[in-house]
């Protein structure tokens, strides 16, 4: 006989199975002997109290064997000479619009500006220790894109776009631990998802797909609004009838490319602010209200929102037991975000601090049109690295030193490896948004007790938190809603927001893609 059941223990009795076999007989009144296996099917943190507590959901195996349901890959054929699709990033949502691409039966062509996954890390050491941007493989360009050595987070809150446990099934075939999907907050982790990604390509090849590196789209080729193909880096060009377009946040070459061309697309409102590091000791204290963690409680996450006259202030993409890393995307720009590995064992943590923006925040850009937002950004990212001494050292200042509005004297050695430079950010952000940060900070001391300390460094700036530009499509058909044939998605089309929803946004593109095609 099978049994689910919710139930709430101690992080030590979740931690041990043979502790967790007894308590669940004891309160279920069934002889232990009896319960041949104990499957937890979710699992998450309740740290609201002074005792932190472990939900669990668990399957009861009681006199019957379990049986491990083995999670393959969907029924793929042999695409090699079947009707070709275009797909511009190799980012999550190109990967699995490729990938479900296969499964209807067409062929793939993925284009990728970058590198793959291992030949990337060259680029990614150059920023850290020579401050050198290649602006074709970096943290955001390159195979399995920004989410492939940005820590690998798969937690979303857009669980009505698509079926979440299908991704996370695809993830665990292609080598992701199983507990992605028992894990309230899953997370991959920078160090294992780059085999993850290389494993997918793989499958992509295996069944017939193309996949091109170091291949940038520069030009679209387009007839009376309709989309037959591409021109390359690589002086080729590359035709076909449908072309989904997923090239992620900061692809700023092809937004000013459909620009140019007068392909609509239009502003849309995003998060700007900076990135704070703490020591993980001491947000563990702070969330778990205890001295010491522990061996049975991971690193502590923190969420935190708030309101400061009337905008959005909130914690972004935090990194528990993690490091902040360069992210510029060329070269006279500064840009933080942060990743953890998979054990999330760095003694600091950091996070996102950012305040909502919205279009009214742009006008002072309005020249240029649709792109006033991504000037908005790159003024920002570039008096950084202009105040940093034109190098990939990033503007920092002591936390309460910023609330306070003085300049730190000295800077604590912090995770951001090219190093720091002290600067008052006042002067690198625009004031409302400091203003706006300075009052958020005191805000989260409110919910989180020693969270305003001056051994906490906060780095500016932060600012590739969404696409600053939506390209509009057709809601049901998911079409440009002026060039047929083309497929804006993604995160850097406007659709998504991270690895899980920008891999059910690809999907969504690619079946659309075959619908098209079946009713032409």
């Amino acid at each position: 006989m099978q049994r689910e059941l919710q139930l709430q223990v101690s992080p030590e009795t979740a931690h041990d199975a043979l502790l967790l076999r007894d308590h669940i007989a004891k309160h279920t009144r069934t002889d232990k002997k009896e319960i041949r296996h104990v499957e937890i099917l979710k699992r998450s943190i309740d740290a609201r109290r002074r005792k932190v507590k472990i939900n669990l959901m668990v399957r009861l195996f009681i006199n019957e064997e379990p049986v491990t349901p083995q999670i393959d890959l969907p029924h793929y054929k042999d695409v090699s000479r079947a009707e070709e699709v275009i797909i511009i990033g190799a980012g999550p949502a190109g990967l699995f619009a490729a990938l479900k691409l296969i499964e209807c039966g067409l062929r793939p062509i993925i284009l990728e500006r970058g590198k793959n996954v291992r030949e990337r890390r060259r680029d990614l050491a150059a920023i850290t220790k020579l401050h050198l941007v290649n602006e074709d493989s970096n943290y955001c360009f390159g195979e399995g894109g920004a989410g492939t050595y940005s820590d690998g987070k798969l937690y979303t809150r857009s669980k009505k776009r698509g079926d979440v446990n299908r991704i996370l099934n695809l993830l665990i075939a292609h080598g992701a631990k199983k507990e992605i999907a028992v894990d309230a907050h899953p997370h991959i982790g920078t160090n294992k998802l780059p085999k993850i990604i290389q494993a997918i390509r793989e499958t992509i090849l295996q069944y017939g797909g193309k996949v091109l590196f170091n291949t940038r789209v520069t030009d679209l080729l387009i007839k009376n609004n309709e989309i037959f193909g591409v021109e390359t880096n690589q002086n080729d060009t590359i035709k076909a009838k449908k072309v989904i377009l997923a090239t992620g946040h900061s692809a700023r070459d092809i937004f000013e490319l459909l620009h140019k061309k007068e392909i609509l697309l239009e502003a849309k409102p995003f998060a700007l602010g900076v990135r704070v590091e703490h020591s993980q000791e001491l947000i563990d204290q702070i969330q778990y209200h205890c001295a010491t963690r522990g061996e049975f409680l991971p690193p502590a996450p923190y969420s935190v929102v708030k309101q400061v006259n009337n905008r959005g202030v909130y914690s972004f993409c935090m990194c528990p037991g993690g490091v902040i890393a360069p992210c510029a995307t060329a070269p006279g720009e500064v840009v933080t975000n942060g990743w953890s590995p998979s054990r999330r064992d760095q003694p600091t943590s950091n996070s996102g601090i950012v305040v909502s923006l919205n279009l009214k925040d742009f006008a002072p850009y309005e020249k240029y049109g649709p792109l006033s937002g991504v000037a908005f950004q790159k003024e920002i990212e570039q008096k950084a690295w202009q105040l940093a001494g034109e190098t990939q050292k990033v503007p920092a200042q002591r936390l309460v030193d910023f609330t306070r509005g003085i300049s730190s004297s000295d800077i604590p050695k912090t995770s951001y490896q090219p190093g720091t430079t002290s600067v008052e950010l006042g002067s690198v952000l625009p004031g409302f948004i400091y203003k706006t940060l300075q009052q958020g900070f005191k805000l989260f001391d409110d919910s989180m007790k020693g969270y305003l300390t001056n051994e906490a460094v906060v780095h500016a700036p932060e600012s590739r938190t969404s696409s600053p530009v939506r390209i509009p499509r057709d809601r049901n058909t998911l079409e440009h809603l002026q060039i047929k044939g083309l497929y804006p998605c993604g995160e850097g089309a406007g659709y998504a927001g991270g690895i899980i929803s920008a891999a059910i946004d690809g999907e969504k593109c690619a079946e659309q893609v075959k619908v098209s095609l079946q009713t032409r």
